[in-house]
């Protein structure tokens, strides 16, 4: 797989070396650079695939920080070339979020291995990326009857919000259980718990919301929600309101 890729290294021969193996290997190096700040003001001009990145970089910005602030402005991933293999160098390193490490000198297999790997995962992150953009606005609001569309398998699916039991997330998804199935989706829970009326529904946990007129008994801060064979935990920075939310009197 050819890449553009992006190369930060302030030993000249080295730099030099690293370029030639590269272009040998059926890439194109769009740029270079010797220090980290003018690393990233190159990055974000020319938006490379990849960079390749020396993580003990002479001057202000250390190959770390420069690393982070692409990562951060731009989202391109990052290889980090290193002298050094100790875990106190890596674990530091490990705050920019790299896509691997290549410890100098380095090997042509090395290299090339090294590449495919970090280019495969970044191509991965890219079409999870889109996916989830996709899935964000697939979530949307119904009619007055009170309901959701969420899509399903390629197909735009409404969910009346009295059939919704308790919705859970789980990372970049949230499941939406009503009975006898669920529907999972690409959202966060507080955008779903935007969407829908707060006089139905509360979030008892970080990873839980439930609809209210579904909780059958409270009980060791768990839930017991109508027609679920599970209980749903009850967070102690949610407890308090919650009964209140149940038992107003």
């Amino acid at each position: 797989m050819a890449a553009r890729l992006f190369v930060v290294e302030d030993e000249a021969l080295i730099s030099l070396d690293l370029v030639t193996v590269l272009r040998r290997l059926g890439h194109e190096v769009v740029g270079t650079a010797t220090e980290g700040l003018q690393a990233v003001q190159a990055v974000e001009e020319l938006r490379p695939d990849l960079v390749l990145m020396d993580i003990q970089l002479k001057g202000a910005t250390s190959g770390i920080e420069a690393a982070k602030a692409i990562r951060r402005s731009t989202g391109i991933p990052v290889i980090f070339l290193t002298a050094y293999s100790e875990d106190g160098t890596l674990d530091r390193a490990k705050v920019a979020e790299p896509l691997g490490y290549i410890v100098k000198p380095f090997t042509i297999d090395a290299l090339r291995s090294t590449l495919e790997m970090a280019l495969y995962k970044s191509a991965e992150e890219a079409r999870q990326r889109i996916e989830l953009r996709e899935m964000a606005h697939t979530v949307t609001t119904g009619d007055r009857s009170g309901s959701l569309f969420v899509k399903d398998r390629g197909r735009n699916v409404r969910i009346d919000l009295h059939d919704i039991l308790y919705i859970e997330a789980m990372k970049d998804y949230m499941s939406v259980h009503v009975k006898d199935r669920r529907y999972v989706v690409h959202s966060t829970l507080q955008r779903l718990l935007a969407l829908l009326p707060e006089q139905d529904f509360f979030q008892v946990h970080r990873s839980f919301i439930i609809r209210l007129d579904k909780v059958v008994s409270v009980e060791n801060n768990a839930a017991t929600l109508e027609g679920v064979d599970r209980t749903i935990p009850v967070g102690r920075a949610h407890h308090a309101r919650f009964i209140e939310r149940i038992d107003p009197v």
